[in-house]
């Protein structure tokens, strides 16, 4: 029996109920919380390994709340799934850029939904070997889950972190944004490739202010690089 937590934030009863019912059966112990206040409370008493996120939610939205996880520093690492009914490409892209790793409209399917749980929970298990990688002054240490430039710590979440250091073990290749998905997200997670694009500007801006956003480079046509030539 799986020991990971599933934490669902919605306020439809009917819904938590039935991904309560789903995560029970794939393994994983289950809470709820109908509103941000009570969210809040349930992380702060046991952090779970995975957030399923309700965009609206009665007394704040669910976007604010994502951020507040992702600015905080025991929380910035759990993953969080968006669930909602606006399917607007716009709407997908502004859940990703609030620090959200993965997001699914609803009516959804609740295997669907326990498949993409069992992929953040597999990228988050596989960065836990310990590895320090550097290039140049900047440096990412998988253990410590932590990513320095030139000596000054860059706080970044667990994508951004996952994307960065996939780009520095393979340096000076041209990547797709569907070979990106397959080695970055997972070949069983269901997300399109503008999620790349997104999480590839996120970590350039992190990277901006130290002048290594420029590793990433956007190869027209083909996909991305990471360079330091």
């Amino acid at each position: 029996m799986s020991t990971k937590r599933i934490l669902i934030v919605e306020d439809e009863t009917a819904i938590r109920e039935m991904v309560g019912f789903a995560m029970r059966r794939a393994g994983y112990e289950f809470s709820e919380a109908a509103n941000g206040q009570e969210a809040q409370l349930e992380v702060a008493e046991r952090l779970p390994s995975v957030i399923l996120m309700d965009w609206m939610l009665p007394d704040v939205s669910g976007i604010e709340l994502v951020r507040r996880f992702k600015r905080d520093e025991l929380t910035k690492s759990i993953p969080i799934i968006m669930l909602t009914a606006r399917a607007d490409e716009d709407d997908k892209v502004h859940g990703l850029d609030s620090g959200a790793d993965d997001y699914l409209t609803k009516p959804f399917s609740p295997k669907e939904l326990v498949a993409r749980t069992r992929a953040v929970l597999r990228r988050i298990e596989g960065d836990t070997e310990e590895e320090l990688i550097q290039v140049g002054e900047l440096q990412l240490n998988s253990s410590s889950h932590r990513v320095s430039a030139r000596s000054q710590e860059i706080n970044m979440g667990p994508t951004e972190f996952r994307l960065l250091k996939f780009f520095m073990t393979h340096q000076d290749r041209v990547y797709s944004r569907e070979q990106l998905l397959d080695h970055v997200w997972g070949r069983n997670t269901y997300v399109e490739d503008r999620t790349v694009d997104v999480h590839v500007l996120r970590l350039r801006k992190l990277l901006k202010p130290h002048d290594f956003h420029k590793f990433i480079q956007t190869i027209r046509g083909s996909g991305y690089r990471f360079s330091a030539k």
